[in-house]
């Protein structure tokens, strides 16, 4: 049996095709040494390899890719890559396409928060479009949080200043350790089937990265996205981000600021009313001042200050349109004669019988149909001459030619 023999192409597609088929390739993440980094500046890639003590891969992150990393790469550095190994057939020579991009040294902590955080979002749980708006005026509010420490009573009394009209209901969580993702969880279904609330703000105080990782959770980051109401993410600082705050409707950089933002300003609203009330006031001044002007003119009126003169003057107005209605109609009425007696001159003219009076005769048949014509007539035929004033029946004789 012959051996097939192959191209050099057909080979460099062979083995890509069997490494981009291969599952472990698709998805690799490899730590290593930067070297001959290359920022190939027209097109935005990054070309590089990465090396350890024993061995060396090259490496491409494409724009797309490369314009995401929050860092400034170059040769030396020790870092984490995300992507994939196949063969770029011209040369034969396989390679790592890199699709993220992390300094190393961050630790399995930042690693396992990057890969969480890489697959919610791929899932949509980050998406804008799925936040929802806080309540305007939210009459009863689920914390969860530590009953203990300075973020909760720096929330509670913010809350109690700045909208004291609002119910506060605490449930006491945990916020660090292995069973605070428990913990925090049970605390979001309380306030979602047994305690009925218009908001929810879940977080804690600052922290160390492994203070916070509770709410890195992901069973704890699904629940939250579920929630039936919104739901305000206070964890940390201003500078800590958790998934926790990726998932919330709104993330609030600290406790306080979370209070800040879950109620209205009692007092601004009150200056708003104030405010209202003011202009609602000047508003009935005004109407009341018009009216006044009015009502004054009205009552200035001739009808107010001599009523029977008012009324003789309104019955000379009548009696004068009557008297104007009456010409008009004996107008009308002479016009209306003078046009049926032309009228009836115009018929009395056009009328059979005053041609008869003057000495003629019409002559019909006996279905009443006038003969004006002697074609169709015979002898024996009876005719009925019609004169002015009476009818003569007679025969048809003969018919001859007029003389």
């Amino acid at each position: 049996m012959q051996q097939q023999v192959l191209s050099v192409s057909q080979l460099n597609e062979y083995i890509k095709m069997q490494m981009d088929n291969d599952l472990l390739l698709s998805s690799v993440l490899i730590r290593g040494e930067i070297s001959n980094f290359t920022n190939h500046y027209k097109t935005g890639h990054f070309y590089f390899s990465l090396k350890d003590d024993n061995a060396l891969i090259r490496a491409v992150m494409f724009r797309s890719y490369a314009q995401h990393v929050h860092f400034v790469p170059e040769s030396g550095m020790k870092v984490i890559a995300h992507g994939r190994v196949s063969v770029f057939p011209r040369d034969g020579q396989y390679q790592i396409y890199v699709d993220e991009l992390l300094p190393d040294g961050i630790g399995s902590l930042y690693l396992a928060y990057e890969q969480l955080r890489r697959k919610l979002e791929g899932e949509g749980l980050f998406d804008p479009a799925r936040k929802r708006p806080l309540p305007p005026y939210p009459s009863r509010i689920g914390i969860v949080t530590s009953p203990t420490g300075a973020a909760v009573r720096d929330m509670i009394q913010i809350l109690g200043r700045r909208f004291p009209a609002a119910e506060i209901i605490l449930y006491p969580a945990l916020v660090q350790g292995a069973d605070a993702p428990e913990s925090l969880i049970r605390g979001l279904s309380t306030f979602y089937h047994d305690i009925s609330v218009d908001l929810i703000i879940i977080g804690r105080g600052g922290g160390s990265a492994e203070d916070l990782w509770a709410f890195n959770d992901e069973e704890l980051a699904r629940t939250v996205a579920a929630s039936p109401v919104p739901v305000i993410s206070a964890v940390g600082h201003e500078t800590d981000v958790t998934i926790c705050d990726f998932v919330a409707d709104l993330r609030a950089p600290t406790p306080s600021a979370a209070a800040e933002l879950a109620v209205p300003d009692a007092f601004e609203l009150k200056q708003g009313l104030n405010g209202a009330a003011e202009r609602l006031s000047l508003a009935l001044s005004q109407s009341l001042a018009h009216a006044r002007m009015r009502l004054s003119a009205l009552s200035g009126a001739a009808v107010l200050r001599s009523p029977q003169r008012y009324l003789e003057e309104r019955s000379m107005a009548v009696a004068f349109l009557s008297q104007r209605l009456d010409s008009a109609a004996i107008s009308q009425s002479e016009r209306a004669r003078t046009e049926f007696s032309a009228l009836t001159a115009k018929l009395g003219a056009l009328n059979p019988l005053n041609v008869l009076a003057r000495g003629y005769a019409a002559a019909f048949d006996d279905d009443a149909k006038p003969v004006t014509r002697a074609e169709g007539l015979s002898a024996g035929q009876n005719l009925h001459i019609r004169f002015a004033d009476r009818t003569a029946d007679a025969v048809i004789t003969g018919i001859r030619e007029s003389e």
